[in-house]
């Protein structure tokens, strides 16, 4: 077949010219049949059945022209779903967004699909293989998607002129325009990643202050809580989640911020600490959802601020932390567990388990062990939040990563039991800084230039956006296929205001094809290779 007589489809397939004659599927089926009689050869033989089958014809287009269908290109008519409970030949249509692996299609809206009545007599449940929607199958409560927001983070924002900034920060931050970020994982003091070591209570060598006299917040308030507050103006259900690199040197044990143990007797004042700064940040108009008592206890290096904590210390910090969080009225900030990796799970569910209540749930990062490991933290004992995952030069191909983050960040995490989902650094320069010991090709979520202030949104963007801009806080997990016949992973959640947002990653290096299924109605669309989409419909 010549390429003059190929048409291209919307999805980057190829049609025929003869193709392109046939009539469209939603053409209903009297007019189908009385297309084909008149495009036959034998109808011109039978003039009399030819000029009855153009009489009905005619009667067919008037008739329908009198009930408009819902539009299949987005608009106000794709906008109203159906009533709830009721048939109705103008089914919901499914809006999705797509990005290709090849890069073709980043965070792009395609063509609406419009459901047709399923062929079997599955009405709810799915069939196996199928991507169906199971809302008898309830799993854990959304609570967002998000990333770090570090010294060196906060500073690069903080360098673009005003008005860059405030595009910047719309593209991240804005529920329906950006990637819909709601969550930021914030480090008390300095990280790996700060313009030099800081705590909120440094004192001379030799000193202690166990009345925290000298306690401070003030460095922040030069770039972190500037960002957090315009970012919350264009996002006001922003929350943070606090989480300290190390206390102040004078409570541990190497007497630096650098690696070392926090000194038992200590513990009741870092505790107090902890709560402290919750409220600082509380008192300055940023709402603290959780709290973790130290970034990775289980690793501590001269490199970078650290500290390790045994496991017991995780127990008895956790009770002090959530008695003192309690005294100052914050009780709704949760303690999180461990803040480490997946293959830590054991460990944090001995610390869950001996705290007596005083952890609200886990945090994990993605470093070591398998993202299914989540899954033993039982969801009515405590929650779930995967924290801390960063791409770097490590790994530079794009639909790699795009499948690899999908597959374990984000649906994989979300399928596990995950509440929220975070990324490291939310922005760093070109030069994968600026950088205080620690990772030396850390990727972020965006790349600022600070000398041009180019803006670069990588792929933890895009695969942020596939959740952060469709599924809202207070969205439920319900079933869906972990993997369909066709090899597609997907994760679907039911929204507060009555949709259905499904989330479908093809890692093959083909196309493939799946079947949504949901109430009694089903629709097939293919997805491009090492692609990720997200659907969304009306329930």
């Amino acid at each position: 077949m010549s390429p003059a007589a190929r048409r291209a489809r919307p999805d980057g397939s190829t049609a025929s010219s003869a193709d392109a004659q046939r009539p469209k599927r939603g053409t209903p089926p009297r007019r189908r049949r009385l297309l084909m009689y008149l495009r036959a050869p034998l109808a011109r033989l039978h003039p009399v059945r030819t000029l009855v089958a153009a009489a009905m014809l005619a009667s067919t287009l008037i008739g329908t022209t009198q009930q408009p269908a819902i539009q299949s290109r987005s608009g106000p008519a794709a906008e109203q779903p159906a009533r709830a409970g009721k048939s109705s030949a103008a089914a919901p249509v499914i809006r999705w967004t797509l990005t290709r692996g090849d890069e073709r299609a980043q965070l792009t809206r395609q063509r609406n699909l419009k459901p047709r009545r399923a062929r079997s007599a599955f009405g709810t449940r799915p069939r196996a293989g199928d991507l169906g929607i199971d809302m008898s199958r309830r799993g854990q409560e959304f609570v967002g998607v998000g990333a770090a927001l570090t010294e060196s983070s906060a500073v690069l924002l903080s360098s673009l002129p005003k008005p860059a900034r405030a595009q910047v920060l719309e593209d991240l931050f804005h529920p329906t325009r950006g990637a819909g970020i709601s969550l930021l994982r914030v480090p008390l003091g300095a990280s790996d990643f700060a313009l030099a070591d800081y705590t909120y209570n440094d004192l001379p060598a030799g000193s202690t202050d166990p009345q925290l006299r000298n306690f401070s917040m003030q460095r922040d308030f030069t770039h972190v809580l500037p960002v957090l507050a315009e970012a919350t103006r264009i996002n006001p259900d922003l929350q943070v989640m606090l989480t300290p690199w190390s206390a102040p040197a004078w409570m541990k044990s190497s007497g630096s911020t650098h690696g070392g143990k926090l000194l038992s007797r200590w513990e009741s004042v870092y505790a107090e600490y902890l709560a402290r700064s919750a409220a600082g940040f509380h008192q300055n108009g940023i709402r603290v959802a959780a709290l973790s008592v130290a970034n990775e206890p289980g690793y501590a290096t001269a490199d970078y601020p650290s500290m390790w904590l045994g496991t017991a210390q995780q127990v008895r910090l956790g009770i002090l932390t959530r008695k003192a969080l309690d005294s100052r009225g914050l009780h709704e900030v949760d303690l999180l567990a461990l803040d480490h990796n997946w293959s830590d799970a054991d460990t944090a569910l001995r610390i869950v388990s001996q705290a007596g209540g005083a952890y609200a749930g886990a945090a994990f990062h993605c470093y070591d062990g398998d993202v299914s490991a989540q899954a033993k933290i039982p969801p009515a004992t405590a929650g779930v939040w995967t924290t801390e995952c960063s791409g770097g030069d490590w790994a530079t191909s794009y639909p790699d990563n795009l499948a690899w983050g999908a597959t374990n960040m984000l649906i994989g995490a979300l399928r596990n039991g995950s509440s929220a989902v975070m990324w490291w650094n939310i922005a760093l320069d070109p030069d994968h800084g600026p950088r205080n010991g620690g990772c030396q090709d850390c990727r972020g979520v965006i790349t600022v230039d600070p000398t041009t202030g180019q803006v670069t949104h990588n792929v933890e963007y895009h695969l942020l956006a596939h959740a952060g801009r469709f599924i809202p806080r207070g969205s439920v997990r319900v079933g869906s296929a972990a993997r369909a016949r066709s090899g597609v992973d997907s994760v679907a959640f039911h929204t507060p205001d009555d949709r259905i947002v499904l989330l479908a990653l093809n890692p093959a290096g083909t196309t493939r094809r799946i079947l949504i299924r949901h109430n009694g109605r089903e629709v097939r669309q293919a997805i491009p290779a090492r692609s990720l989409a997200t659907f969304s419909w009306p329930r």
